[in-house]
């Protein structure tokens, strides 16, 4: 199964701009001899097996649920943009180390104006497929997407410090600068690379939605609640694109389920406008009974103990 045609697209897109970056930066570093061009095209390649690995990770999570896998496959994401935060913070410590070394055994560089364009037309192409990655993934909440976007960036800030540095050695004849700028650019690709990985770890571990989310979660149950009913116990988390609510639902403990059953629909439905796509279970006790509140687990939440609070 392929992924979502909505999502097919903006990562071939990635690899078709990694292939070409590649040739771009090799033929760039050929003709100039720059460890920064070569740095790039290094981190190129790199994009390469990451835009790759995205497609697999959306091919996956794509799957629908099935017995094995009651929630989906969508957390495959989170593992995919991790190992792409890896693979950025392995590009960029190897963009640093390499440049170290040119830096105390420099060598002469030629026709830096063509490298420079070369670069530049490079930074071009990864700039504009970034920014489409990016817009995507926000849109699908896709972290592969996101990352891949992120990764891409990284590549446009290598090829502008790269640039910066063949300017500042073209304009001064001092070839060590073009190792010096190298070594900042491998610097912030790590810091990059490091931050996918932390939010990648925070999926894993299920992280609870951000504030935001969880405060028009909160706003719209009170909302919908009537007169003497109430809530609390809410959990969330995300998986990929999907995000994730339960919650219990305290009502009259005289109602029949039925009526219990009609409130918690349209509670749901409710969410289901403000949030779109947010799945919710809902869990009904009696408002009145005492065991409904179970102070242990709602202090673990950092919610009130007891019916006077939400």
């Amino acid at each position: 199964m392929p992924p979502p045609p909505h999502l097919r697209w903006p990562v071939a897109l990635s690899v078709g701009a990694a292939v070409l970056t590649i040739g771009m930066k090799a033929a760039a570093y050929a003709v100039t001899g720059s460890v920064g061009l070569l740095s790039d095209a290094l981190e190129s390649g790199v994009n390469l097996l990451a835009a790759v690995t995205a497609y697999l990770a959306l091919w996956y999570a794509a799957k629908p649920a099935d017995p094995d896998h009651t929630y989906g496959h969508e957390k495959i994401e989170y593992f995919s943009s991790g190992l792409e935060g890896v693979l950025i913070v392995l590009a960029g410590a190897g963009t640093a180390a390499y440049a170290a070394r040119r830096l105390f055994h420099p060598e002469h560089l030629e026709a830096l104006e063509v490298g420079t364009l070369i670069a530049l037309l490079a930074a071009a192409v990864n700039f504009a497929v970034a920014r489409v990655l990016l817009r995507y993934g926000r849109a699908n909440r896709s972290i592969v997407l996101e990352a891949d976007g992120k990764h891409l960036m990284s590549d446009v800030w290598t090829s502008v410090g790269v640039v910066a540095g063949l300017g500042l050695v073209w304009l001064t004849g001092l070839t060590w600068l073009d190792s010096a700028v190298a070594i900042a650019v491998g610097l912030n690709i790590i810091w990059t690379g490091w931050e996918l990985i932390r939010r990648s770890f925070d999926g894993l571990m299920d992280h609870a939605l951000p504030a935001a989310d969880q405060e028009v979660i909160r706003r719209v149950i009170g909302e919908s609640l009537p007169q003497g009913a109430a809530f609390h116990a809410l959990r969330t988390r995300q998986a990929g694109s999907r995000r994730f609510a339960e919650f219990h639902l305290l009502v009259n403990g005289d109602w029949s389920v039925r009526e219990a059953h009609h409130l918690a629909h349209q509670v749901e439905d409710a969410l289901a406008a403000a949030l779109p796509g947010l799945e919710v279970v809902t869990h009904v006790e009696p408002v009145d009974e005492r065991a409904s509140w179970e102070p242990e687990a709602l202090k673990r939440l950092g919610e009130p103990e007891g019916p006077d609070g939400r």
